[in-house]
C-alpha cells in the first residue's frame, strides 16, 4: 500500500506501566508510571533559509485535562537558546526566514491559519475559515499561502414532510449518506464534502479556492482523508498537487495523480497519464522538473513507492532510484538540482540517501538507528529526527555534504533518564518456513543474568505493512524494567524488506507471519534465557488479527492481550473506515466465495483457544470497531474460556491516545500476565 498510510491497521504505540515502587539497582532505578508523566516527543523539524535557526514540533501529556499538549519551539542550529515560540503546530518558514506561518486555535473555534514574525515576537491569524486549514506552504515570493481544507457538500434528500407546530421539538432529520467512505478514525462521521486546494495573502486576507468540483486534493488511501503534498514553483506561478479527479473515486483503493495547477487561472493538467498511487510532488530548483514517488496500478497487498522525476509538461516520467526496493519518503532536492534527497526504512532502522538525476544512489547516513529528514537549508544542512536503541528521539542536525555528520540538538528526555537503568536490546535474525531469514529484537530487563529463565511478552506489530525497529520504544523498556523479556519482529508482510516480502501474505493473512512469529519464538527460547512455561502474547489492530490468530492456533501462551483486533472479515468489510483495503485481501468479494473470508478469520479458530484472554478496544475505534472485539468476547465466553472485555472510554483506534488510557493500557496487560502466569513473575521489589 501507500507508505504513507502502511500502518493503516496499527495503533499509534509508545506505552509505559507503573510497577510497585520505585526500584532501585546499584546503577540506578526502573522507569515507572510517573516517567511517563515527565516523557517528551518531538516532531517535524523545519530549519529557516540561511539555516541559522530551527522550529520544532514540542509534545508533552497534560495531565490534568487528560490530552496531549503540542507547542512550537525554536533554537539555533547548534541547539542553542532553545525557548518556545507559539502554540500550535505544522510549522512552515517563509521564503526570507522572516516568518513562521502554522496552525493553531483561533476564531471562529477551531484551527486557523497564523504567521509570527520572528524578529518582533507578534503572530496575526490570517484565516477566518469555518473549516479546519492545513498543509500550509509558503509561495515563493513569500506574498501567499496555500493549503487545503473542506468544502462542505451535503446530501439532501427532500420529502413533503408536515409542518411541525409552533414549540414542537421533533427529532433532527437523520444524515443522508450516499457513499461508500462517510466515517473516518478519529474523525467520526465526516462531514460530506470535497478537499480542496486554496490560497491566502500572507498579511490575511480572503482564501481564494484553485481547484473545485466533487473530488478531492490529496492522495487518499482507502478513501482516508490526510496530508495533502502541495508545493511552488520557483516563479510562483504553479503549484503542484497529489489528488484524484474521477467518477469513482469513492471506488478507488489507492489511486492517485499529481497535478500541476495554474495559480492565476485556476486551470490544472495532469503530470502522469498512467493509472497509478502517485503522490509527494516537488519542484527541482529550476523549475523544470517534479520529483515524486508511487508506483503502477497493481493489486498487490503491498508494492514499495519508487522515486521518480517528470518534466512540468508531462514528459520524461523516470525512475531515479534505481533497485532500491525500498519506501522513498521525506524529499527534499539539492539545491543546485543535482539530484533529490530522501529518507527510506530499511531492516529495522531509516536513513537518508541521496539520488542523483544520473548515477548511483548514495547514503547520507548508516547505522541502526531511525533517522528522518524533514526539511533543508538553503545551503544543504537537513534537519530531521533521530531515535536508537537507548535513545528516545531528538531533533539532529544531518550535514547532507558529508556521510554520517549527524549533530543531536535537543535532548528533551535526557533529564528524565538520568538515573535510569534501561534495559539492553539486542537485534536476533532467525530463519522460518520456507528458509526466510527474519529480523527481530529482544529487550531485555536491567540487570539481565543469562544464567536466569525469563518470562517472555510477545508483542506483535499492526499495519500489517508495517515495520518495528531497533529504535528507543517506551513500551517495550516497561516491560522489561517489570522483569520480562519482550520480544518483537518484522515477519512477512512487514515494511522495510522489499515489495516481495511486504506482499508475501497477499490473499493469505494470516499465513506465513504467523509461522514467522513462532520461529522468533524458538530462537528466543534456544538462547537458553526465556522460560517457555511462562509465555504471553499481545497486539493491537493487525497485532489484534495476530495475536487472536496465535491463540487459535497454539496453547503455548499462558496468557493474551489481544487489543482492537480484526476478528471476522465478513462483518469487519461492513464496520470499518477502510473498507476497500479489506475487500483487496481477497480475491473475490464474500458473497461470491465466502470461504477464504471464512479461513482468514480468527473467529472461526476460537473453538481451539484455551488461552485466557483479555481484549481491549475503543469505544470510537472505526478503524477496528468494538463490534470485533465483542464477537469475539462473546464466542470466548459461550466456550468458558477465562476472558475479560475492556472497553476504553474516549478512544478511536488503540487505546493510548489519553494519558490516563495510555497507562491503564499497560498496566491491565502487566496484571492480566501476572494473573495467569505459570510460574511467578518477578516484581520490581523482589527484584532490588
Amino acid at each position: 500500500m501507500c507508505n504513507r498510510f502502511a500502518r493503516v491497521l496499527a495503533a499509534a504505540a509508545v506505552f509505559v506501566v507503573a510497577a510497585a515502587p520505585r526500584a532501585q539497582t546499584a546503577s540506578g532505578r526502573f522507569l515507572t508510571v510517573e516517567d511517563y508523566l515527565n516523557y517528551e516527543t518531538v516532531a517535524d523539524p523545519q530549519i529557516a533559509p540561511d539555516g541559522t535557526q530551527v522550529v520544532y514540533t514540542r509534545r508533552w501529556a497534560n495531565t490534568v485535562d487528560d490530552k496531549m499538549d503540542t507547542a512550537l519551539w525554536i533554537m539555533s542550529t547548534d541547539g542553542s537558546r532553545n525557548r518556545f515560540l507559539a502554540k500550535g503546530a505544522d510549522a512552515a518558514w517563509s521564503p526570507d526566514g522572516t516568518r513562521v506561518a502554522y496552525i493553531a486555535e483561533g476564531e471562529p473555534k477551531g484551527p486557523q491559519v497564523f504567521v509570527r514574525w520572528i524578529a518582533e515576537g507578534a503572530s496575526t491569524q490570517i484565516t477566518h475559515v469555518e473549516h479546519a486549514p492545513s498543509n500550509v506552504t509558503w509561495s515563493p515570493d513569500g506574498r501567499q499561502l496555500a493549503f487545503s481544507m473542506l468544502v462542505p457538500k451535503p446530501s439532501k434528500w427532500e420529502i413533503p414532510l408536515p409542518k411541525p407546530p409552533e414549540g414542537a421539538k421533533w427529532t433532527k432529520a437523520p444524515a443522508v449518506i450516499d457513499r461508500l467512505h462517510y466515517r473516518q478514525d478519529r474523525v467520526g462521521y465526516t462531514e460530506p464534502g470535497f478537499t480542496h486546494l486554496f490560497v491566502v495573502p500572507a498579511d490575511g486576507g480572503t482564501p481564494r479556492a484553485l481547484t473545485s468540483g466533487d473530488w478531492n486534493v490529496g492522495a487518499r488511501f482507502d478513501g482516508l482523508a490526510g496530508a495533502v503534498d502541495i508545493d511552488w514553483s520557483p516563479d510562483g506561478r504553479t503549484i503542484v498537487i497529489d489528488g484524484l479527479d474521477v467518477s469513482d473515486a469513492d471506488l478507488r483503493y489507492r489511486d492517485s495523480d499529481i497535478f500541476a495547477v495554474d495559480v492565476a487561472t485556476a486551470t490544472r493538467r495532469p503530470l502522469v497519464t498512467d493509472r497509478g498511487s502517485w503522490s509527494s510532488p516537488h519542484f527541482s530548483p529550476d523549475g523544470t522538473l517534479v520529483a515524486f514517488v508511487g508506483y503502477p496500478f497493481t493489486k498487490a497487498s503491498y508494492k514499495t513507492e519508487d522515486l521518480y522525476v517528470v518534466g512540468i509538461d508531462g514528459q520524461g516520467m523516470r525512475k531515479i532510484s534505481g533497485s532500491l526496493d525500498r519506501d522513498a519518503q521525506d524529499l527534499h532536492w539539492a539545491a543546485d538540482g543535482s539530484g533529490v534527497y530522501f529518507a527510506a526504512d530499511d531492516r529495522g532502522a531509516s536513513n537518508v540517501h541521496f539520488a542523483p538525476l544520473s548515477g548511483a544512489l548514495r547514503d547520507v547516513t548508516t547505522g541502526t538507528a531511525m533517522v528522518s529528514l524533514t526539511s533543508v537549508s538553503a545551503k544543504g544542512i537537513g534537519v530531521g529526527v533521530r531515535a536508537s536503541a537507548q535513545q528516545p528521539a531528538d531533533v539532529v542536525r544531518i550535514s547532507l555534504a558529508s556521510p554520517n555528520q549527524v549533530t543531536q540538538l535537543t535532548r528533551v528526555n535526557e533529564d528524565l533518564l538520568t538515573g535510569i537503568t534501561l534495559g539492553a536490546v539486542e537485534e536476533i535474525r532467525f530463519e522460518s518456513s520456507g528458509g526466510t531469514t527474519v529480523q527481530g529484537w529482544l529487550v531485555k530487563p536491567p540487570g539481565f543474568d543469562p544464567a536466569k529463565r525469563y518470562p517472555l511478552v510477545l508483542e506483535i506489530h499492526g499495519g500489517p505493512h508495517g515495520m518495528y525497529n531497533g529504535a528507543f520504544n517506551f513500551m517495550f523498556q516497561s516491560f522489561a524494567a517489570n522483569g520480562f523479556v519482550v520480544l518483537y519482529m518484522n515477519p512477512r508482510g512487514s515494511t522495510g524488506y522489499g515489495s516481495a516480502f511486504g506482499n508475501a501474505i497477499e490473499r493469505a493473512y494470516p499465513g506465513v507471519d504467523y509461522d514467522d512469529l513462532m520461529a522468533g519464538v524458538d530462537a528466543a527460547i534456544a538462547r537458553g534465557t526465556v522460560d517457555a512455561r511462562n509465555m504471553f502474547v499481545g497486539g493491537c489492530s493487525g497485532g489484534g488479527v495476530l495475536s487472536s490468530w496465535v491463540i487459535g492456533h497454539t496453547d503455548r501462551f499462558a496468557a493474551a492481550a489481544v487489543r482492537c483486533p480484526v476478528i471476522d472479515w465478513l462483518s469487519f468489510v461492513g464496520h470499518t473506515d477502510i473498507p476497500l483495503f479489506t475487500a483487496n485481501f481477497f480475491e473475490a468479494p464474500f458473497w461470491e466465495k465466502p470461504e477464504p473470508w471464512l479461513k482468514q478469520s480468527p473467529l472461526m479458530y476460537v473453538g481451539n483457544v484455551k488461552t485466557p484472554t483479555l481484549l481491549m478496544t475503543g469505544v470510537l475505534d472505526m478503524r477496528t470497531p468494538i463490534p470485533q472485539s465483542e464477537e469475539y468476547y462473546t464466542a470466548l465466553k459461550m466456550r468458558g474460556v477465562e476472558t475479560k472485555l475492556l472497553r476504553f472510554e474516549g478512544e478511536y483506534h488503540g487505546t493510548s491516545s489519553k494519558p490516563s488510557n495510555y497507562m491503564r493500557t499497560i498496566l491491565y496487560m502487566i496484571s492480566w500476565y501476572r494473573d495467569h502466569s505459570r510460574t511467578a513473575v518477578p516484581t520490581e521489589t523482589s527484584r532490588q
